[in-house]
């Protein structure tokens, strides 16, 4: 039997730990309960927020569509095929949960993601990423289902239209930039499952400094060697934490604002005025700036607004220095927020992108 809940507290349900509430809420455990309410006459066309970790959010005020929190769990390995190992997860699943499974039953491929919070579901959302693999990379399919109709779909990742954060659930289905209707999932599906193909022929990915000084405690040159996929999940669990803070320790989001990419021409002529500016070239000839280097650069590091603050080990995160007690409240945020942007902006002529859902 569905319930719903009213009048639900969400600060244990946001990793920035925002106070505010749920006017209704109903836990998804399966198809059938996002079928029972679509066909409830009560709710039945009511507008809907779909809710997994909450670790990429920041809400503004109290939630006042229907909230569903996605609860879909199990993982297990589907199939294998000569080149992969097929694993599907619950949408509901912890995402860095999923990813020490898989080393476990060795199935490697996602251990540069360990650590990301949030959930499997939001994980195709935003195609996440670090350390030089996404989500596209190691995606498989998923399964959605159809908010309007109720209809169960599924996605390949040609459909889901990955780019740098960035899917087709982050679009909506009107309004793009050449004018026309687009084919865009904003507030339209709920993933359900999703499956990942981890490539039985593996190969290390290690392209980063972090990475690299990691390789070089060894004493030995990155080139030289090839470490196994537990070796690199640690790695990353390792980095992760000196740099990022826990949030069930500090409230925060993630990394709060996408790494911006510019043309070879832009970033030569940013060189010249800034040399020590971070970057990677991509395939394509663009270059990507790290923004965590573009705010320090601009004297952010440890600052606050109120009780949002920039963490003081890494400036590409904002947090709640208010704590449970005193919580940051979502105005705050966005107001560090469009003050950093701004910096950024007189100094290096660079627009930065939140990363965040704003509720």
């Amino acid at each position: 039997m569905m319930l719903v809940e009213k009048n639900v507290p969400l600060q244990s349900f946001n990793t920035f730990g925002i106070v505010a509430k749920a006017l209704s809420l109903v836990r998804v455990h399966s198809e059938a309960d996002i079928a029972q309410v679509l066909a409830d006459p009560a709710l039945r066309g009511t507008p809907v927020f779909v809710l997994g970790g909450g670790s990429n959010i920041v809400l503004t005020g109290d939630v006042r569509p229907l909230v569903l929190k996605v609860e879909i769990m199990g993982k297990h390995l589907l199939r294998e095929t000569d080149k992969a190992w097929i694993v599907e997860a619950g949408a509901g699943e912890n995402w860095h949960d999923l990813v020490a499974w898989t080393i476990e039953n060795g199935y490697p491929g996602l251990e540069n993601l360990a650590l990301i919070p949030g959930t499997v579901g939001a994980s195709p959302v935003q195609n996440i990423g670090a350390y030089g693999v996404e989500l596209q990379d190691r995606f498989e399919s998923l399964d959605a289902v159809d908010l309007t109709t109720g209809q169960t779909f599924t996605l390949d990742a040609a459909q889901c239209a990955f780019g740098y954060r960035d899917s087709v659930f982050k679009h909506q289905s009107i309004g793009t930039a050449a004018g026309k209707p687009g084919f865009g999932l904003e507030g339209k599906a709920l993933i359900t499952r999703v499956r990942f193909a981890l490539p039985k022929n593996w190969k290390p990915v290690l392209g980063y400094a972090d990475i690299e000084k990691k390789i070089a405690q060894y004493g030995r040159e990155p080139a030289s060697i090839q470490p196994t996929a537990l070796q690199i999940y640690e790695w990353i669990c390792e980095i992760r934490r000196a740099k990022l803070p826990n949030p069930e320790v500090i409230g925060n989001a993630g990394s709060f604002f996408k790494n911006p990419t510019v043309s070879a021409e832009q970033c030569a002529d940013i060189i010249q005025r800034e040399p020590k500016i971070v970057h990677y070239k991509l395939a394509d000839g663009s270059v990507k700036l790290a923004a965590g280097w573009l705010i320090d650069a601009c004297g952010w590091k440890g600052k606050h607004i109120g009780n949002a603050g920039v963490y003081e080990r890494q400036a590409l995160v904002l947090v709640n220095r208010g704590g449970k007690s005193n919580p940051v409240t979502g105005g705050e945020v966005m107001t560090l927020a469009k003050s950093i942007q701004t910096s950024v902006y007189e100094r290096f002529g660079i627009r930065l992108e939140h990363e965040p859902v704003v509720v």
